[in-house]
């Protein structure tokens, strides 16, 4: 596998995107995004376990469904979410209008949208930039499609990497977007992926819907689940390779890459977590199952107070034990040791449930660093997970107190 610098997901054979201003945000930045694929793309979606569900999930939970997926729309500044039918049928609406302008099915687009919730969509805007952002789709616009997508982010989430399957190259691309209200039970806020490779829609969702669980499904920012967290891959086939349509080491090779891009991406969403001044990453080891790895690591990083520490600088190890221990996981508490590791420096902090003498002034120093890593050792089988969050710093209550002002 080879990452593919300053490219994009318009370097994808078949791959034309956009992202225009359509005056559906204040500042008046890009905030609508179109990604279309030629030939007859396969797909596959994870979408939101929250209850309140966004009218565009709703649409997209059928048209995923559809055989051909041809394009995604993304607006940003709005989540048409909580708007009753309203919003329904202006999700259908817009899907339509995506299709007659593209010139395809309704069926064949999938929609997203990410903004504030509870607001109506602004139809007199929407459909002019769906228009407008349709006509100017190009084998250049990849990068504008990652600024549109963008909310209160304060950098592009992107990633490319090409590998080879049966002897052809193969490309896959992914953007994204999430800063705040990340907690996801699916996929992420939202993620639109894309490759060349020929593969069936049966054997992309398998790979795909299997991945999500290691990679998005294992971040936290703030612990809320939003109405809107969507993450889709379309294959377009366009790369030649001979079809993938049974668990192969062809297969087995793509979801392995395709493992890579999504945690590399769901990663960036957590560094950029609203106000975060670090990256958090917990690994959890020696775990009697699979499951209680994960509720472990996920409880960690999830926690506000051992957030707050973290901004802090503080090496509390209590509320870290305290997080474990409200996992719901299976674990023996006298068994647990728990370490900090930043740049090639190392500190246990605690060992078999108990505190241990250590340097605090080393452990603040480790603490410090722009990425850290809390070790967990649970001694108790083996079986490991990996979460990523961030600190909570007083520019996140900032933010989420001025959000709809």
């Amino acid at each position: 596998m080879k990452i593919l610098k300053n490219k994009t997901i318009t370097d994808v054979n078949g791959i034309k995107a956009s992202g225009i201003s359509g005056g559906l945000k204040k500042s008046g930045k890009k905030d609508f995004a179109v990604i279309y694929s030629e030939g007859n793309p396969v797909s596959s979606a994870v979408f939101t376990n929250n209850k309140v569900k966004a009218a565009p999930i709703l649409l997209s939970m059928e048209h995923i469904k559809n055989p051909i997926t041809k394009a995604i729309i993304v607006n940003s500044g709005n989540a048409n979410a909580c708007t009753g039918q309203i919003g329904m049928e202006n999700a259908h609406i817009m899907a339509q209008t995506a299709a007659d302008e593209l010139g395809v099915k309704k069926e064949e687009i999938i929609v997203q949208s990410t903004g504030i919730i509870g607001v109506q969509m602004d139809m007199e805007k929407i459909i002019p930039a769906i228009k407008k952002g349709c006509s100017k789709i190009s084998t250049d616009g990849g990068n504008d499609a990652a600024t549109a997508m963008l909310t209160t982010d304060t950098f592009e989430k992107k990633l490319t990497v090409s590998f080879e399957v049966g002897g052809k190259e193969i490309t896959l691309a992914g953007i994204a977007k999430g800063s705040g209200m990340i907690h996801p039970d699916m996929g992420t806020m939202l993620s639109s992926l894309v490759t060349d490779i020929s593969i069936s829609k049966e054997m992309l969702d398998l790979a795909f819907k299997d991945c999500v669980s290691s990679s998005y499904n294992m971040i936290s920012v703030d612990g809320d689940t939003s109405t809107n967290d969507t993450a889709v891959i379309i294959a377009n086939g366009l790369a030649g390779n001979s079809k993938i349509e049974s668990v192969d080491d062809d297969f087995k090779k793509f979801k392995e890459v395709l493992i890579y891009i999504n945690t590399e991406l769901a990663k960036l969403i957590a560094k950029d977590g609203e106000g975060a001044t670090k990256l958090i990453e917990v690994e959890v080891t020696n775990a009697v199952n699979l499951e209680s790895a994960r509720k472990c690591a996920k409880s960690v990083i999830r926690s506000s107070l051992t957030k707050c520490a973290f901004f802090g600088e503080d090496p509390n190890w209590g509320r870290i034990l305290c997080a474990v221990g409200y996992s719901n996981a299976e674990f023996d508490p006298n068994k647990i040791d728990i370490s900090f590791f930043s740049e090639g420096e190392r500190i246990q902090i605690a060992k078999d449930g108990m505190g241990v003498d250590f340097d605090v002034e080393k452990a603040k120093e480790i603490l410090l660093n722009k990425e850290v890593k809390v070790e967990i050792d649970l001694k108790d089988g083996e079986h490991s997970a990996i979460a990523w969050g961030c600190d909570l710093s007083y520019d996140y209550v900032r933010i989420n107190g001025e959000y709809t002002t």
